[in-house]
């Protein structure tokens, strides 16, 4: 299986794919420990901002890294036959507070729909569910067209 061709994509066209998409992987580091889960996000192609609602336990791994001001990571990814896409964003991960919040703010958390990955072993009171703006200092993206016939 051979690349055919490997482009990258332009800013508009990164806006254009985060838009069509609210599924990716959210990364986290802290020191030498990373930590990456499923996610459903919303984005806004003028601040190019990601808007998160994250669900945790008392006790879980999650809260422990969202706690820590960790580095942060968005990976979106897609398949169509012999193409494939990606979009990587590197940037800052922060939690708004409710009194931030503002009719324009609450619109995009709407648009992440729901938490889509979301599973809940322990009882919803014990559930900590809060918002999350992913500020990009950089997204990149490529599309890759590959070459099946040279297997």
């Amino acid at each position: 299986m051979a690349t055919n061709s490997e482009v990258e994509m332009s800013a508009a066209e990164v806006d254009a794919f985060l838009s069509r998409h609210e599924t990716g992987v959210l990364s986290l580091a802290r020191e030498e420990t990373p930590y990456a889960i499923p996610i459903s996000y919303g984005f806004d192609t003028e601040s190019r901002d990601a808007f998160l609602r994250l669900v945790s336990t008392p006790d879980s791994e999650k809260r422990e890294f969202l706690g820590s001001s960790p580095q942060a990571r968005i990976v979106v990814y897609d398949e169509d036959g012999d193409e494939y896409g990606s979009v990587v964003g590197v940037g800052t991960l922060r939690r708004v507070d409710l009194d931030e919040l503002t009719p324009e703010t609450i619109a995009q958390y709407g648009e992440t729909r729901r938490p889509l990955f979301e599973i809940w072993a322990d009882g919803k009171s014990d559930l900590d569910i809060n918002l999350y703006r992913f500020v990009p200092d950089r997204l990149t993206g490529r599309t890759v067209i590959v070459d099946r016939d040279d297997e």
